[in-house]
């Protein structure tokens, strides 16, 4: 069961992430537990995982902020054991280094520089570039066939997968600002971004 101190902390992370996501990563709290949240990293497109959608959980102590949370990737990818806590310095195999400041969304930030780079560790794997190409591409057809995947992101579970709201792209838009610039340039808005969330 969360602190108050959790709880107020990850609803605030919450609503920071559906504000301002960072580039090529989202997530959302279980709707049962808020110390359960399962996140989502797009391969950036310059990366051996461009195209890939990968699915994990974030597994949060009672006690943060001040205590790092278990870090798990559950979609293969052939840099991480699938399913099996990853150890880096924003995880909970270093609670010496942990930094209360830190966020879901710089933990997430920091696991997707962690899987650009070639540092192993425990819950890596070592793999050609080819195979994680090769994971990238049916890294969506795998996630739809998981019921974990499907009740976290329903939104996703299309036949393509859908961008994530930032995926390191120039800025699409607030609500806030939609009107403005739809009033602007009304044949620049994107085709179905009215239908976003």
């Amino acid at each position: 069961m969360a602190s108050k101190a959790a709880q107020k902390r990850l609803t605030k992370e919450y609503i920071n992430m559906q504000r301002e996501p960072p580039p090529f990563v989202w997530a959302v709290p279980d709707e049962k537990n808020i110390l359960i949240w399962n996140y989502l990293i797009r391969g950036p497109p310059d990366s051996p995982f461009a195209g890939g959608m990968y699915h994990g959980v974030l597994l949060f102590p009672s006690e943060y902020p001040f205590r790092p949370p278990g870090i798990k990737m559950l979609t293969p990818s052939g840099r991480f054991q699938p399913d099996k806590k990853i150890c880096f310095s924003m995880s909970d195999f270093h609670p010496g280094s942990w930094n209360p400041a830190w966020s879901v969304a710089t933990i997430l930030t920091g696991l997707l520089s962690f899987m650009l780079s070639d540092e192993m560790t425990t819950g890596s794997v070592t793999s050609p570039d080819s195979h994680k190409r090769s994971l990238a591409a049916r890294s969506h057809a795998w996630n739809l066939g998981q019921p974990r995947y499907r009740d976290a992101f329903p939104e996703y579970c299309g036949p393509t997968p859908r961008d994530l709201p930032n995926m390191g792209e120039k800025e699409r838009g607030k609500p806030d600002d939609a009107k403005p610039a739809a009033a602007a340039t009304p044949a620049t808005a994107a085709p179905g971004s009215t239908s976003q969330p």
